[in-house]
C-alpha cells in the first residue's frame, strides 16, 4: 500500500506554481495539496471561469502531479476567530473588504462554501482547514474563565459551522479541520467537543498533523486512536521541543526557528515524531489517502527540505501484514 506522497503548496505560494511543480516532480513528488492562495488554487476563478479547473488539472498532469485535496487555511481562520489587523494580511481583498469585524467572519463563511463547490467542481472530496476560534484566547482561566463562556465558543463554532458544512454535504466533499494551536479544536478533547458540537455529521473530521500535538505533550497516535473514521488527511510535518530551564513551551514571544524558543517545527525526521507508530497507526485504521508534507524548518534550505523529506517519507511508509507472522507455525496452513 503505497500511499500518494504529496507536498502542501501553502508555504511555497510565493512561487507560481509552474516553478513549484517542476521542481517537486524533480523531487520525486506524486502530487500537491494545492493551497487556496497565490496562483496555486483561486476559488473565484474556479467558481466564475468555466473551464479554470480543467486548465489546473492540465497544469499539474503536465508535471505528472496529481491533486487529492485543496486547502483553505487562512479563509477558514477568520470564520470564527475576533478580527483584527493580523486577519488582513492573510486574507482576500474580496473577503477583507472594509475590515469591519462582523463582515469579515460573514464573507469569510460565505468563501468556505464557495470553496465546497470549487473542490467539487476541481473533483476533490477534501478541503482541509482551519476553523478559528472566538475563544483561543480564553485558554489560561485568569481572570476566571467561566464555563458558559466557553460553551459560548463552541456554540458560536456551530452556529457558524453548520451553514458551511451543509453546502460541504450537497457538494459530496469533507471539511478536515487541521487541529492546531488558535482553532477550535488543538488537542484531543477540544477535538472531541468541536465533532460534538456539530452533532457528529460526516462532513466534519480532521487534518491530522503530529507537530502541533507533540509540543503540546500529546500522543499523536492516541489521537489517530480516538478518531479512526474521522482522519481525512495527513500532513507529514516534525517537531522538537528544546526545554532547557530557560525556554518555555508557550514560545516566550520569540519568533519560529529562534533557538531560543521552547519548541519548533522541523523537517520530517529531524524532530521528536515517531512516524513509525503513526504509520502503524494510520494501517490499523485503514487510511489509504495521500501523505502530505506540511514543510516549515526555519533552519534548512527549502528545496534540500523537500527533496530529503520526499524520500523520508517513501522510505518509512509500509503496509500493513497481510498474515500473523506466527501462522507459518499452523500445521493447517502448512
Amino acid at each position: 500500500m503505497a500511499r500518494p506522497v504529496m507536498m502542501f503548496t501553502g508555504q511555497w505560494a510565493d512561487l507560481k506554481l509552474d516553478e513549484m511543480a517542476k521542481a517537486m516532480r524533480d523531487f520525486g513528488f506524486d502530487g500537491l495539496e494545492l493551497a487556496c492562495w497565490g496562483d496555486h488554487f483561486e476559488v473565484d476563478k474556479a467558481n466564475a471561469e468555466a473551464d479554470y479547473c480543467e486548465k489546473k488539472r492540465e497544469q499539474l498532469e503536465k508535471y505528472d502531479l496529481q491533486c487529492l485535496a485543496i486547502s483553505a487555511h487562512l479563509v477558514g481562520q477568520a470564520v470564527c476567530d475576533i478580527i483584527d489587523e493580523r486577519h488582513k494580511s492573510i486574507l482576500p481583498p474580496y473577503v477583507w473588504g472594509d475590515g469591519d469585524p462582523a463582515g469579515v467572519n460573514a464573507r469569510a463563511a460565505d468563501e468556505m462554501k464557495a470553496t465546497a463547490r470549487a473542490a467539487q467542481k476541481f473533483g476533490v472530496d477534501v478541503v482541509n482547514g482551519f476553523t478559528g476560534s472566538s475563544i483561543w484566547h480564553l485558554l489560561y482561566s485568569f481572570p476566571p474563565v467561566q464555563p458558559k463562556m466557553i460553551d459560548d465558543g463552541f456554540q458560536l463554532f456551530a452556529d457558524r459551522w453548520n451553514p458551511i458544512l451543509d453546502v460541504f454535504g450537497e457538494c459530496g466533499v469533507k471539511f478536515a479541520l487541521e487541529v492546531h494551536p488558535t482553532e477550535i479544536a488543538f488537542d484531543l478533547y477540544s477535538a472531541e467537543r468541536a465533532l460534538d458540537a456539530v452533532g457528529g455529521r460526516e462532513e466534519f473530521g480532521f487534518n491530522f498533523d503530529p507537530s502541533h500535538l507533540l509540543w503540546q505533550g500529546v500522543d499523536p497516535v492516541e489521537f489517530i486512536r480516538a478518531f479512526p473514521d474521522r482522519i481525512y488527511n495527513v500532513h507529514i510535518k516534525d517537531a522538537i521541543v528544546t526545554l532547557n530551564g530557560k525556554t518555555g513551551i508557550l514560545g516566550s514571544h520569540i519568533d519560529f526557528g529562534d533557538h531560543r524558543r521552547g519548541w519548533n517545527f522541523r523537517s520530517p525526521g529531524h524532530g521528536g515524531v515517531n512516524f513509525e507508530e503513526i504509520i502503524r497507526a494510520l494501517n490499523d485504521i485503514g487510511y489509504a489517502g495521500p501523505l502530505s508534507i506540511e514543510w516549515e524548518d526555519s533552519g534548512m534550505d527549502r528545496m534540500h527540505g523537500a527533496e530529503e523529506s520526499c524520500q523520508f517519507v517513501r522510505d518509512m511508509d509500509f503496509a500493513p501484514s497481510n498474515v500473523a507472522f506466527d501462522a507459518a507455525f499452523d500445521k493447517e496452513k502448512q
